[in-house]
């Protein structure tokens, strides 16, 4: 049976990188949103940038990652020249929030992000992708650029009736926390960093 797929109004949101509108989806229990730049209705290929939720990152600035940055640096970007992020709750690479902090656990004893999730019985990444379907028809996105370094999410992209214009690479500082976490992206996980 398909879930139904709840969707809120359009919301005004001030932030410290400008004025944004807000949009809300729940699937299931998960609620996902757009942030979108004023202007995003009026652009024929609007910068998009696929965030996937990341509490210890984007909330407490956790230097682990570097989730924190690449979610700013797409608020920039967008607040710039137009666009949306599109934040998909689902917590690290959907495993969820403890098993997270248990993969924090394993990776303090020396295990990368994908062994620990592994260790833990899950896959490297267990993210879906089907709400971020939902919200790009529902925006009316026909041609985007994209903010990533994820091959995954182009190819995710390119499945869908949407034409991949251009991709923004998401490069940003690392530093002695986050080194190995960049490089088993890179070299593990294809990322293009």
């Amino acid at each position: 049976m398909k879930k139904e797929i709840i969707v809120s109004k359009i919301a005004n949101l001030p932030t410290r990188y400008g004025n944004f509108n807000i949009k809300a989806y729940k699937d299931g229990c998960q609620e996902h949103l757009a942030i979108m730049s004023k202007n995003f209705f009026e652009l024929e290929t609007p910068l998009v940038r696929v965030h996937s939720e990341c509490l210890t990152g984007d909330t407490f600035g956790s230097l682990k990652c570097d989730c924190n940055n690449q979610l700013h640096l797409a608020l920039e970007l967008i607040a710039k020249d137009g666009g949306v992020v599109i934040y998909h709750r689902q917590e690290g690479r959907n495993i969820g929030l403890v098993n997270k902090v248990n993969a924090y656990c394993l990776q303090d004893e020396g295990y990368n992000t994908v062994e620990a999730n592994e260790k833990l019985g899950f896959k490297a990444d267990e993210r879906e992708y089907s709400a971020v379907k939902f919200i790009i028809k529902d925006l009316g996105i026909k041609k985007l650029r994209i903010i990533t370094n994820n091959p995954k999410k182009v190819s995710f992209l390119d499945e869908l009736d949407v034409e991949v214009v251009e991709r923004i690479p998401s490069i940003t500082p690392k530093n002695v926390h986050n080194e190995k976490y960049l490089k088993v992206k890179k070299e593990q996980m294809g990322h293009l960093l």
